[in-house]
């Protein structure tokens, strides 16, 4: 199962959710972070292609520096999506794969409809949510209005996210709405049989 939404709309804790009902989870964004780690090939080519000032003074990278960089110049995102995309999605298939038959499987990637994933999976999965709703949840993680906007600015929209889903979760309201919505959706569509 792909499972997808923009920044703020709650796809980690759907995923959360779906783990607890007995599905393996691969996430991208840890992924990526793994993929740029110190040592790694995927920092090496970042530093050379954005520079030193991405870097913390222990070497990792300022994820925060990177993305005042990229997400205010599309053609610098773009770049930095033609180094990591192909290392992110290499050991995330990797991790699929080793899911064991019978289970269920969600890579949880928020660039599934940039990516032109949707028919590499057999359900895909969009969780949506109100802007303003959005706004508060990456406010509520220390981001400022105008970060935040300019990294929605820069995902798909909901319709065309919309327009690949087999399923859309709503995830405007509470918690206990979500996780109801969870269950039905792993009951009618996702629950291995037998």
């Amino acid at each position: 199962m792909g499972l997808t939404g923009g920044i703020g709309a709650g796809k980690s804790t759907v995923a959360e959710h779906l783990a607890r009902h007995g599905a393996v989870v691969v996430a991208a964004d840890d992924v990526a972070r793994e993929v740029v780690e110190p040592g790694t090939q995927g920092l090496d080519a970042v530093v050379a292609e954005f520079g030193p000032q991405v870097l913390r003074p222990d070497g990792s990278l300022d994820r925060s520096a990177l993305g005042r960089l990229v997400f205010a110049d599309e053609l610098r995102r773009a770049r930095l999506e033609e180094i990591l995309l192909p290392l992110i999605a290499a050991e995330a298939w990797a991790r699929l794969e080793e899911v064991e038959p019978g289970r269920v499987a969600v890579y949880d990637v928020p660039l599934l409809v940039e990516g032109q994933m949707e028919d590499m999976f057999d359900v895909v999965v969009v969780v949506e949510a109100d802007m303003e709703a959005r706004l508060e949840r990456l406010a509520a993680r220390g981001m400022e209005a105008e970060q935040a906007m300019a990294r929605i600015a820069s995902q798909a929209t909901d319709a065309e996210r919309r327009a690949v889903a087999d399923a859309v979760i709503a995830n405007s309201g509470s918690l206990e709405d979500l996780a109801l919505a969870v269950d039905h959706l792993w009951d009618q569509q996702l629950a291995p049989e037998g």
